[in-house]
């Protein structure tokens, strides 16, 4: 490629660049298995470990033989991607960075690399908020046509060329195309699956369900906040100029910002409704703040991040207590951090970016949460009728690891 022989020293450094912080995204797919295996129950650790080692796996694969292609392969302005990939058309594979004067310009196996762990990433989130009681083998079977298909052709309208990006929609690094499409595809699961046993009263009372290990998902909470300065200093895609170098360290910063603005926001709350220091929600505060500065965190000031990522903080709490009131079981919280914390944050970019509308963000977060909702919805569906979603009741009891897996996370606490 003649253009990359010119700048050889651009080309290493953006390439390098890009690759770390794919790393550092991957390395979330730790984060999301801690995290989710500390908030359940000790029967279902090894099974919710499975679900997110061997999706991380399933989405590599969906992604290299059809997410890409699906998500950068389309006519611009389209709402469904051209064929060419069907064929093995290299060009029409070619990704946002391979063309247009001042684009980054990396290996493109780099930019596949970035692209598919936020595949993974946004198939995590379902994770959890199905856990307790989904067949690992369905779960798996959705993860197939999640990464496969609903997920790039949402993100191709919004990243690859398609309409939402000719609309004007500004999602930075995800808080819509990723977390937002992650949390409507859980609740489409949870809405079929329905509710772990006594999880709620025939009175309205909710049970707690305390989860097994909260030194795990502290951990868990503390690797995702590490990873996500991959995921969003990455998507600014180079680093080999000046002002892009200064763009990442905004980035940075304010990513980080967001998370602590979120946690204490949400200790605050916890402490005004429930009189503790809900460690719960604290966790799930700062993955929210994270969650709302990922769709601008590059124009807001510092504190201007910090303010964004309260809300979210903010949000989180009262949307877990609306879930639980609706009787939609989410284990992990993992719908109202992605789904209210990414909405957030889609709303939120007009308030920094002069070139945002809101009326563009509206659009693109009801788009995105149309399709995947629907999709998902009928996914979820055929699923169930093929092999089912639930595993028995007994099997719930006992728990899903001996059931699904065979074994146990902790077997010599094996209750007698």
């Amino acid at each position: 490629m003649e253009s990359t022989a010119l700048i050889p020293l651009q080309y290493a450094l953006d390439t390098f660049y890009l690759l770390i912080c794919g790393a550092l995204v991957m390395w979330m797919a730790a984060g999301f298995a801690m995290l989710e295996s500390g908030l359940v129950r000790a029967k279902n650790t090894a099974e919710i470990l499975t679900k997110n080692i061997v999706l991380y796996a399933l989405a590599c694969v969906m992604y290299l033989l059809l997410g890409y292609h699906l998500m950068y392969s389309g006519a611009p302005g389209g709402v469904l991607p051209g064929l060419g990939f069907l064929i093995g058309d290299e060009h029409a594979v070619a990704t946002v960075a391979a063309g247009g004067e001042g684009a980054p310009v990396f290996a493109k196996r780099a930019d596949f690399f970035f692209q598919v762990v936020f595949t993974a990433t946004c198939m995590s989130i379902v994770s959890g908020a199905v856990a307790e009681r989904m067949k690992l083998w369905a779960f798996l079977a959705f993860a197939v046509l999640m990464c496969g298909v609903i997920y790039p052709l949402e993100g191709y309208w919004a990243w690859g060329g398609g309409f939402l990006k000719h609309a004007g929609f500004k999602d930075f690094a995800g808080s819509g195309v990723v977390h937002l499409a992650g949390a409507t595809a859980a609740l489409a699961g949870v809405m079929l699956l329905g509710a772990r046993k006594g999880k709620y009263g025939p009175n309205g009372q909710i049970n707690a369900f305390p989860g097994a290990n909260l030194p795990l998902s502290t951990l868990g909470c503390l690797i995702l906040w590490f990873g996500w300065f991959g995921f969003n200093g990455g998507s600014q895609l180079k680093i080999s100029s000046i002002a892009d170098a200064n763009a990442v360290a905004a980035v940075f910063v304010n990513t980080n910002l967001a998370a602590a603005g979120g946690l204490l926001a949400a200790l605050v709350v916890a402490r005004l409704l429930f009189g503790k220091a809900d460690l719960t929600m604290v966790l799930n505060g700062a993955l929210a703040g994270l969650v709302a500065i990922t769709a601008e965190p590059g124009t807001p000031t510092a504190v201007q991040a910090t303010l964004i990522g309260a809300v979210g903080g903010v949000l989180v709490v009262f949307s877990i207590l609306l879930l639980d009131r609706l009787r939609l079981d989410d284990p992990v919280g993992a719908i109202s951090v992605h789904g209210a914390g990414g909405l957030w944050g889609l709303l939120a970019v007009p308030l920094t970016n002069p070139a945002a509308s809101f009326s563009a963000q509206l659009m693109g977060a009801a788009c995105i949460f149309s399709w995947v909702l629907l999709a998902s919805l009928l996914v979820w569906a055929l699923i169930k009728l093929a092999m089912g979603l639930r595993v028995s009741e007994e099997d719930e009891y006992e728990g899903v690891d001996i059931a699904e897996c065979g074994m146990e996370a902790y077997p010599e606490f094996t209750r007698k």
